[in-house]
């Protein structure tokens, strides 16, 4: 099949510093450290800012809003409607991680900068955008010859084709490697047979399924020759373009009405023994030969499968950068709000205390704006990694492990980290954040999914543990091959266990707190913040290793016993590990700004991100010698005194998002708020000028 248009070069957007948001109405006066918010704003965009700001920019125009008022199927007209325009758009945005001669423009990490900005428009815009470009074509390029490119992907490109990813199955989803699904190579035709054996094959939850898709690229164990050669990707036809109904052989559901993203038509598909030539096989990492030779450049089976897997990694990518774009959205609403919103009484009684002013809400919502910008830049590394891979000037089996693992990690912890964020953010904006048109709600229902798909969040981090406690085991093992590098090892733990398994450390920082009380602002320094999350990491990488050790001698039975008995110290360690990733992103980022009173600012924020980590976890650093109770006792009262600090400039920190009212499209956070506290307060004066105002009940005394 061919396109219908012919390629055309990428026309490069202009790229633009203009800052969306609200008119400054609180600036930071007085003398003290500033933030520049258009200096910051474009430290944001990243290495690829045109790219991003188009994609924002385009997402602000009202064709592609979601729109709340829409029934199911209505929206998914619409949002197909819109990944049409997407596609049709000179700039060809939608195009850009595929090969130039094809009109794309083999530019993987800006893609991926670009399309997470379409959360702005609507998440199932994103989503569905995903499943076609991301997946769909994504499964033709990482996974195909450049034959198959020139044949099937123009037609997913510019959307002739809509296609869904049909890997996931009704009995399994993370289990990828234990699919039911066959394609059985019959020699004597040249064709797979494609054929879903039982019910719980079925493949299921696949957007575009239920309505759209005309092909799909299938994932299934192929059989050639009585062997089975594990999970293999084929491009198979599923529908008449003309007609809309299911080709011979292939049936389908409709997944029906979800808890979000009502856009994508989620759907389910079987195959009972259908056909498709032996050249629609995807053959970059395994072919068969016509008379049902298999062969492959990767001998391993296992290697092979978690090659193939690995090559489909964007998804993961994309979806911690979209988490990331979901929470500020969130976070710029609560935060706008709360900066106009007032309640109660204050030390002039005539007037209200505005929420941000209060301790308990910058508790509620500093701490993530900060752990949002930690999210930021830990990404923007995620992306560099990812182009350095798909673009091929790093393309090493060990820099796609550390892909993979990254990937892992970051969207296993963002995508949890954005559904808690906007349940804050609701409730921080009492019964407004409640109403649908100030977003908040619909947005979390959206997001919701993100937590299960392309790879369930827990699953995810016990991947991200095991290559931890692999590598610990490698780096063992070379400590240990001589004699006196055991002794050295044990040594050295023995050591460990003396300073911070004993009371040792903790009188340590307990006799020097009571010589010299430290001033506010010294306990955590910088230096102090790193040493405390390696070494957590660490000491709980350790832990495992060791725990897990016996296993690998024992039985399978024995074994899998030892595992479950520490798979949720593993995933522990795992997540430790992300936030520690985070941190050390942060902490570049702060020490790249080249204005001093930014990096002061940046600093402190960082310092917010470091502090609430330990606070979450304070109980470890009690439980294993890294903190004294006193100084677990100034954590709370120096990330209060940092909050304190920050309160001049959150504004500007949310600002530097670049959100303008088109994005964010809530109307508690457009400026009604002050309008209608303003009107109150002249009110209220007015009335106490005049004369008019009513006394107020005096207190009976007895």
């Amino acid at each position: 099949m061919t396109t219908t248009t012919e390629p055309s070069p990428m026309v490069e957007p202009v790229e633009t510093t203009a800052v969306p948001g609200r008119v400054p109405t609180s600036p930071t006066t007085g003398e003290g450290p500033r933030v520049d918010v258009a200096a910051l704003h474009d430290t944001l965009l990243g290495r690829w800012p045109q790219w991003r700001s188009a994609a924002r920019a385009r997402s602000a125009e009202p064709d592609l809003w979601k729109d709340e008022s829409l029934s199911m199927a209505e929206h998914r007209e619409r949002v197909l409607t819109q990944c049409r325009l997407m596609a049709a758009d000179p700039k060809r945005q939608s195009w850009l991680a595929f090969p130039a001669r094809l009109g794309g423009g083999d530019a993987p990490g800006a893609n991926l900068a670009g399309f997470e900005e379409l959360v702005i428009a609507d998440p199932s815009l994103q989503i569905k955008a995903g499943v076609q470009w991301g997946l769909f074509a994504a499964a033709i390029l990482n996974l195909g010859t450049p034959e198959q490119h020139d044949r099937l992907l123009p037609a997913a490109m510019d959307l002739t084709v809509p296609g869904a990813f049909a890997m996931t199955e009704t009995g399994h989803g993370s289990d990828v490697a234990a699919i039911g699904t066959t394609a059985t190579y019959d020699p004597g035709t040249e064709e797979f047979v494609i054929h879903t054996p039982f019910r719980a094959a079925w493949k299921d939850y696949l957007g575009n399924a239920a309505a759209h898709a005309t092909a799909a690229t299938v994932f299934a164990r192929l059989i050639t020759g009585g062997v089975d050669y594990g999970v293999h990707c084929f491009y198979v036809p599923v529908r008449d373009a003309a007609t809309g109904e299911f080709l011979p052989g292939i049936g389908g559901e409709d997944d029906g009405l979800k808890g979000g993203l009502r856009g994508v038509d989620n759907g389910r598909l079987w195959f009972d023994h259908v056909r498709v030539p032996r050249a629609d096989l995807l053959a970059r990492y395994g072919q068969v030969a016509a008379d049902g030779t298999y062969t492959s450049s990767i001998d391993s089976p296992g290697r092979r499968f978690f090659t193939m897997l690995g090559s489909l990694v964007q998804g993961r990518v994309s979806l911690d950068g979209a988490a990331g774009v979901a929470s500020r959205i969130g976070l710029a609403i609560a935060t706008r709000y709360a900066a106009e919103r007032r309640q109660f009484a204050s030390a002039t009684p005539d007037d209200e205390v505005v929420l941000l002013d209060y301790a308990v809400h910058r508790k509620r919502l500093f701490p993530r704006i900060a752990e949002a910008y930690a999210l930021h830049f830990a990404h923007d590394r995620l992306l560099d990694l990812f182009d350095e891979v798909f673009s091929g000037r790093g393309d090493t089996p060990r820099q796609r492990e550390d892909l993979e693992t990254m990937a892992a990690a970051l969207k296993a912890t963002s995508t949890d980290f954005v559904l808690t964020t906007l349940q804050e953010c609701r409730e921080a904006c009492g019964g407004a954040g409640f109403l649908t048109e100030n977003r908040i709600t619909s947005l979390r229902a959206d997001m919701d999914v993100y937590a299960t798909f392309e790879g369930d969040n827990t699953v995810l981090l016990q991947l991200v543990g095991k290559r931890l406690v692999g590598d610990y085991a490698t780096a063992l093992r070379t400590q240990v091959r001589t004699g006196q590098g055991q002794v050295r090892f044990v040594a050295r733990r023995a050591a460990g266990v003396v300073l911070h398994r004993t009371p040792l450390r903790r009188a340590a920082q307990t006799l020097a707190d009571a010589v010299k009380r430290p001033a506010l602002g010294t306990c955590f320094g910088v230096d102090a913040q790193r040493e405390l999350l390696a070494g957590r990491v660490a000491a709980k990488v350790e832990a495992v290793a060791l725990a897990l050790a016996p296993a690998q001698k024992a039985d399978p039975v024995t074994g899998q016993e030892i595992f479950d008995r520490h798979q949720v110290a593993l995933v522990d360690a795992a997540r430790s590990h992300a936030e520690l990733v985070r941190w050390d992103a942060f902490t570049a980022a702060v020490a790249a700004t080249k204005d001093a009173g930014m990096r002061t600012v940046l600093g402190w924020l960082r310092d917010v991100y470091a502090l609430t980590v330990i606070e979450r976890d304070l109980g470890w650093f009690l439980a294993n010698g890294r903190l004294s109770a006193s100084r677990a006792r100034a954590v709370e009262s120096e990330l209060d005194d940092l909050l304190r600090r920050l309160r001049p400039h959150v504004l500007d920190l949310v600002d530097a998002w670049g959100m303008g009212d088109n994005h964010l499209r809530a109307k508690i956070a457009t400026g009604e708020e002050r309008v209608r506290q303003d009107e109150a307060r002249a009110y209220y004066a007015s009335e106490r000028a005049s004369g008019n105002a009513p006394q107020k009940e005096k207190k009976r005394t007895r």
